[in-house]
């Protein structure tokens, strides 16, 4: 095989450049990509917590208790939650500080991934949202 100088093609160089090039941009979209499909997976969660912080509000003002739990919500018709979230996540109430969300078998992320909403301080954490970094 002979080759003669006025061939044209891409050197070893340039392609390793290139290479290395869309290993740096893979690096810095996967966990952005990854942690955008978290936070959708989280909006079921969200939605419904926002759900249970908005009945039990209204129980504690008609029965001047919070909520011991979920159950106590739904069983006095205050609360309706979708059966396909449900299917999803469980959720609990922790107290008067917390409404959490752990995700079940069923959800596409995976099992025990925990939704929390702080309460006195009006925080998300958990699946799904962004780690803070020391306050």
């Amino acid at each position: 095989m002979h080759f003669r100088k006025d061939e044209r093609g891409f050197t070893l160089v340039e392609v390793l450049i290139v290479v290395i090039l869309v290993a740096i941009l893979a690096a810095i979209a996967v966990p952005k990509y990854i942690q955008a499909v978290r936070g959708a997976r989280a909006s079921d969660a969200k939605v419904q917590i926002n759900a249970i912080l908005n009945s039990a509000k209204i129980y504690q003002q008609e029965t001047g208790n919070w909520p011991s739990d979920i159950t106590a919500l739904t069983d006095e018709g205050y609360l309706e939650l979708d059966q396909a979230t449900m299917r999803m996540w469980t959720f609990q109430l922790v107290g008067d500080q917390q409404i959490q969300a752990t995700s079940t078998a069923e959800m596409k992320g995976g099992a025990g991934n925990v939704v929390t909403f702080n309460i006195q301080e009006g925080r998300w954490e958990g699946y799904g949202f962004p780690k803070t970094t020391g306050e």
